[in-house]
């Protein structure tokens, strides 16, 4: 199974779900050679249960994921945290909405969850728990108790941090910071665009149905991952198609 663990359905926060671009989404994941996905939407974003109102229209959800026509969207949220920092929070539907439906009080910047209350969370409903770009300078982890960055499954290389500061440096920054803290490193696209799906990507032996699978693989590090030669091309052109996107919203 080939995935990619760090994903957004939208355009952005403030924009609604279009089931349209969602398909572009899947289609474009394919054509990279995807056949799964984890589906990181921003716990905060505008109608955020619309996503999923939509999706049971459209697809059948089993085990752990939408089943898109042969194609596994794993469902997940993106999670800020009080003392600044993303989590991804991957599991199964109801207990995802369970949690989000918690956090309908702390979706401002000024109310967002402690960290150890979300991890809490996150071990209750046995979620699978990813650091988010944990260096990004805006986002970052480090600042973190590392007793409670233990706790999570693994931490994030980011696409578009590599896309920021560099291929090279942020694989050995990420990965030397995770060795720190004993967590593995999967890789994320961070993206907001179909075409920047498929810029990274993780293979695993045979095909999983269900978060407990992934965290077990993970722990156990049984996958290798994958960076797309042409990730800066891949991203650029994102960033240019989603700004002109953006622009076309606003008039």
């Amino acid at each position: 199974m080939k995935i990619d663990f760090h994903t957004h359905v939208k355009l952005a926060k403030r924009v609604d779900f279009d089931i349209k671009f969602f398909n572009e989404v899947i289609l474009n994941a394919q054509e990279s050679g995807l056949n799964a996905l984890a589906m990181t939407e921003h716990f905060n974003t505008k109608n955020f249960y619309e996503i999923y109102e939509q999706l049971d229209q459209h697809y059948p959800y089993v085990d752990d994921y939408y089943n898109v026509n042969g194609f596994k969207v794993f469902t997940g949220m993106e999670i800020d945290v009080k003392e600044v920092g993303h989590i991804l929070c991957i599991g199964n539907k109801t207990k995802l909405l369970t949690i989000r439906r918690l956090l309908d009080g702390h979706t401002d910047k000024d109310n967002f969850v402690l960290f150890e209350e979300l991890l809490q969370l996150g071990e209750l409903h046995n979620l699978l728990l990813i650091g988010g770009h944990p260096l990004r300078p805006s986002t970052p982890l480090h600042h973190h108790d590392p007793s409670l960055l233990r706790r999570l499954d693994a931490f994030d290389l980011n696409g578009k941090d590599m896309h920021e500061h560099g291929i090279d440096r942020m694989r050995k920054d990420v990965k030397a910071f995770a060795e720190i803290i004993g967590l593995p490193v999967v890789y994320g696209s961070d993206s907001h665009h179909p075409i920047h799906i498929g810029a990274v990507q993780n293979t695993f032996e045979g095909e999983f149905n269900t978060v407990a699978e992934l965290k077990k693989a993970i722990a156990e590090r049984n996958y290798t991952s994958y960076i797309s030669p042409v990730l800066h091309t891949k991203i650029n052109a994102a960033k240019i198609v989603k700004k002109k996107m953006k622009e076309a919203l606003t008039i």
